[in-house]
C-alpha cells in the first residue's frame, strides 16, 4: 500500500453528517475523558439527533433518533455487530462471554444460558436472592450498628448493594455463597471495570503484551477473576462427584454450563460477565433508586405502604400487577440511571441511517442516558416521576437493557432483583438525604461499565418508627 493511500485512509468519511471538528475534540479531550456523559449531551443539544465524530476511517455516528436506534439493535441487528473498542475493552476481562462477544458463536451460549432464567426458575430462586438481600441488610444495619442506625446513621448503600449484588448473582445463578470469594472478588471486577473503561478511552490504544500499567494491573485482576472461577467450577464438580458423579450438575447456570460440555475456559467467560453484568450494573441501578427515594419521601412511603400490603414474600416475577407501584419506582430509577450508558455497534454492510447512507465499518454509538432524557418522548425528563410507567405500556426510546436480539438475557432477573431488595430493605427502613434537602448534593454519575455515583452513596438510613 502506498503512502498516499495509506493517508487517505486514514482521513475520515464525510457522510453529510455535523459534529465536532478535530480540533473541538482536541480542545476538550480532557473533559471528554473525565465527563463523557456531559460531552455527549452537549454535542446532541448542539448537532441535533445524529452527530459525527472525526476519526480516521469509517464515520462514528451519535445516535439519538428513537427509529435510528431501533433499526441498529433490531430492525437490522444482523448487519451491526460488537465488534468494537468497548466491548474489545470488556472481553479483556470477561473473555467472549455473552456480553461483549463479537462472535456468532454468542447466540448458542446464549441458548445453553436461557432455561437458567426462564421465569419458573427465577421464581424457584426467589428465596435465594431475599436472603442475599437479608443478610447483607443485617450485616450492616443490625446487630453493633442498630442502635446508630435507629437514630439516623449515614449508610453507603453503594457499598450495601454492590454486596447484595455479588451475593445475589453467586446464590442465584451458580447455587453459590460467593461470601468465600466475595472480598476478592469484588476487588477484582472493580478493578477491571475501571481498567476496562480506561481502555475503551484510550486514544492509542496498546497492545495486551505491552507492560505498561494498565496491562499489568489488569492480568493480575483477571488473574484473581479467573482463580474465582476455577474455584467455583471446581467446588460443583466436587460436590457432583460426592453425591453420585451424575453427568447433571444442577439446572442453575453453572449446572446448565457444564452440563452443556463446554470448555472450562468457556464456561469462565460467561461466569465472569455474569458476575461483572450481574452485580456491577443492578448495584449501582439500586443505588440510584435510594436515593431517588431518599428525595421524594411520598414515593417512598407509597412504596412502603405497598409493600405492607402485598401478603407474604415478595416473589421475584410478576411485580407490574402485584406490586405495581413499586415496579413504576423501579422502571422510573433505570429510566434517569441506566446502568449501560452507551451501546456500540459496527457495520457488516452498507446501510441507510436517517435518510444517509453508510458505509460498511460505520461505528454507531448509542446512549440511553440521552435518549432517555428526549422531551418528545418524556414529559419532563429529568424529574422523578414513577406514574408515567403505571399503564404498563411498551415505551418507545427505553432501553435500560439495550434491544432487539441482544437484550440483556438478566434483564428479569435484574428486575425481579431490585424489587426484592427494595422489599427487604424498606420494609423497616427508611432512607433521606443527609442534611436535608437544602443542604443535599447528588453524587456526580460517573460513567464506568455502568453509571455509578462517584464516591458513593451516602444517604441517613433509619429504621422505620423511630424519631
Amino acid at each position: 500500500m502506498s503512502v498516499a493511500t495509506r493517508l487517505q485512509s486514514m482521513q475520515p468519511t464525510d457522510v453529510g453528517v455535523p459534529g465536532p471538528t478535530s480540533w473541538d475534540m482536541a480542545r476538550a479531550f480532557r473533559s471528554v475523558r473525565a465527563d463523557p456523559l456531559t460531552f455527549l449531551g452537549e454535542v446532541s443539544r448542539h448537532y441535533g439527533d445524529t452527530v459525527s465524530f472525526p476519526v480516521p476511517g469509517a464515520p462514528a455516528l451519535l445516535l439519538n433518533d428513537p427509529a435510528d436506534v431501533k433499526h441498529v439493535l433490531q430492525t437490522s441487528a444482523r448487519s451491526w455487530g460488537k465488534d468494537t473498542v468497548q466491548y474489545a475493552a470488556l472481553a479483556r476481562v470477561t473473555g467472549p462471554g455473552l456480553l461483549a462477544s463479537a462472535e456468532p458463536s454468542w447466540i448458542d451460549h446464549r441458548r445453553l444460558a436461557a432455561p437458567a432464567f426462564h421465569h419458573q426458575r427465577l421464581e424457584a430462586v426467589g428465596l435465594e436472592v431475599r436472603a442475599a438481600a437479608r443478610t447483607a441488610v443485617d450485616a450492616r444495619l443490625g446487630g453493633p450498628h442498630a442502635r446508630a442506625i435507629a437514630a439516623g446513621a449515614v449508610v453507603d448503600v453503594a457499598a450495601l448493594t454492590h454486596t447484595i449484588g455479588l451475593d445475589a448473582v453467586g446464590r442465584a445463578l451458580f447455587s453459590t455463597d460467593l461470601s468465600d470469594h466475595a472480598h476478592d472478588l469484588l476487588a477484582a471486577t472493580s478493578e477491571a471495570a475501571d481498567l476496562v473503561v480506561r481502555l475503551g478511552r484510550s486514544v492509542l490504544p496498546r497492545a495486551e503484551w505491552t507492560p505498561t500499567r494498565t496491562n499489568l494491573r489488569l492480568r493480575s485482576a483477571r488473574r484473581r477473576l479467573d482463580a474465582g472461577a476455577a474455584a467455583i467450577i471446581a467446588e460443583r464438580r466436587a460436590r457432583n462427584a460426592r453425591t453420585g458423579g451424575t453427568t447433571h450438575h444442577g439446572d442453575d447456570l453453572l449446572g446448565l454450563l457444564l452440563d452443556s460440555g463446554m470448555a472450562d475456559g468457556e464456561i469462565r467467560d460467561e461466569l465472569v460477565t455474569m458476575v461483572i453484568a450481574g452485580h456491577e450494573t443492578v448495584a449501582a441501578a439500586l443505588a440510584w433508586t435510594l436515593m431517588l427515594l431518599a428525595e421524594h419521601p411520598e414515593a417512598q412511603d407509597r412504596v412502603r405502604s405497598e409493600l405492607d400490603a402485598h401478603p407474604g414474600p415478595v416473589p421475584l416475577v410478576g411485580h407490574r400487577d402485584r406490586l405495581p407501584w413499586t415496579r413504576a419506582v423501579v422502571d422510573e430509577a433505570l429510566r434517569l440511571y441506566p446502568p449501560a450508558w452507551a451501546i456500540s455497534r459496527r457495520s457488516h454492510r452498507d446501510d441507510e441511517l436517517g435518510g444517509r447512507r453508510v458505509p460498511a465499518g460505520t461505528l454507531a454509538i448509542i446512549s440511553p442516558w440521552l435518549v432517555h432524557r428526549r422531551p418528545d418522548l418524556w414529559t419532563e425528563p429529568e424529574a422523578f416521576r414513577p406514574d408515567r410507567f403505571l399503564d404498563g405500556t411498551t415505551r418507545t426510546g427505553y432501553l435500560p437493557f439495550g434491544q432487539g436480539p441482544r437484550l440483556c438475557i438478566g434483564r428479569e432477573f435484574a428486575l425481579g432483583e431490585m424489587v426484592v431488595v427494595l422489599a427487604e430493605l424498606l420494609r423497616e427502613h427508611r432512607v433521606e438525604v443527609p442534611g436535608g434537602p437544602g443542604g443535599w448534593r447528588r453524587p456526580v454519575a460517573e460513567a464506568k461499565v455502568a453509571v455509578h455515583p462517584r464516591g458513593g452513596m451516602p444517604l441517613v438510613v433509619r429504621r422505620t418508627g423511630t424519631p
